[in-house]
């Protein structure tokens, strides 16, 4: 679901492809993938490893050349197929995975690296500036080795930021970051980028992440974006069933369309206006997405189904459930409901997105 770039776009990807030579074969990684951004939208490549989100993040960056298409930062051509601007002519910062300080240099001296044809007393007026917005004034003498992951990444960040690029490219910036502290610095990267009203591009394998910073996020299938659009949409309206997959934790269930709902073996669900029924065939069967938040414990339902498995997060568990058929399903549950190993709970469904798929064996 690439959409050829509109023209005011600050960052305008053009079905670019992307490969390199194998022998006398060229091998492509990126397949007429487009995308574009608006000055200070922050955009995200979400997939697996392989993918080709990364590839596109270094044709970007000017790492990598095109083999078709253009891109464009604020209405200049930096690639196509004849032509590549090298990286250091291209106005762009990047953040990479492993943030790549300066080990002998202090935190003002890292940030301060790129600033050097600044006088004396504007360079030491941008740090100060920078260090304020990252949270590292008293850091500032530090050097990397002294400071945490989370602080490595925000001086990585300020680093990039300092000569003020027209875009910035994360490479997997909290990989290295222990899992509580991913979301929440991608909150906190995001409120920083809004704040000095950076565009920027991230490319992750980490949907929470996606959905922390990203106003569009490109989910990214075998070199191809197969859904641009905001998180909302992707979990709630997914455009197929590998989105459906990879976004969010739900299972496939059986289905009948009829001409306004849906039959279930766990009752009747109304099909929403204005999201589209996916082709059926001549019995109207069709699989049904179920999210682990669309099926709801509920003591008083006639309907019960079998405590198979638990997963304790917190404010709640993840149950998977069997139905009577065998079906498996998900359900949050809030935690103060601690049910056994095969223990049967009552169970009804909620779901005001109702989307469904072909019938697949």
């Amino acid at each position: 679901m690439s959409a050829i770039p509109p023209p005011s776009a600050h960052l305008q990807v053009e079905t670019i492809r992307v490969g390199y030579q194998l022998g006398a074969h060229m091998h492509e990684i990126v397949h007429s993938l487009s995308f574009a951004l608006q000055r200070g939208e922050i955009g995200c490549l979400l997939g697996q490893s392989g993918c080709g989100k990364t590839t596109v993040l270094r044709a970007i960056a000017g790492f990598e050349s095109l083999i078709a298409g253009r891109i464009a930062l604020g209405g200049k051509e930096l690639s196509n197929a004849q032509h590549t601007t090298v990286p250091e002519a291209r106005h762009v910062g990047v953040v990479f995975q492993d943030y790549a300080l300066f080990p002998h240099l202090s935190v003002s001296d890292n940030i301060g690296f790129g600033l050097r044809k600044l006088g004396a007393s504007e360079r030491n007026v941008r740090i100060k500036k920078l260090l304020e917005l990252v949270g590292l004034q008293a850091q500032e003498k530090k050097f990397p080795h002294e400071l945490s992951g989370g602080q490595q990444q925000r001086v990585a960040l300020a680093r990039a930021l300092a000569p003020q690029p027209d875009l910035l490219l994360l490479d997997e910036p909290f990989s290295n970051l222990d899992v509580d502290l991913r979301e929440r610095l991608a909150s906190e990267v995001r409120d920083i980028l809004k704040e000095v009203g950076t565009t920027a591009v991230l490319v992750t394998h980490d949907q929470h992440e996606a959905f922390a910073i990203a106003d569009q996020i490109g989910v990214m299938q075998n070199g191809v974006i197969v859904q641009w659009d905001q998180a909302y949409n992707l979990y709630h309206r997914p455009a197929s069933r590998f989105v459906a997959d990879f976004i969010g934790q739900g299972v496939f269930v059986s289905g009948t369309v009829n001409q306004h709902d849906v039959a279930i073996e766990l009752g009747t669900l109304p099909l929403c206006q204005g999201l589209p029924v996916c082709d059926v065939d001549e019995q109207g069967e069709v699989d049904v997405l179920l999210r682990a938040d669309d099926v709801i414990h509920d003591d008083s339902s006639p309907l019960k189904a079998e405590v198979v498995r638990k997963a304790f997060r917190g404010a709640e568990f993840l149950y998977t459930l069997k139905l009577p058929s065998g079906q498996q399903l998900l359900a949050l549950v809030p935690s103060h409901h601690d049910h056994a190993l095969g223990e049967h709970i009552g169970i009804r469904v909620e779901a005001d997105h109702v989307v469904t798929f072909p019938r697949q064996d």
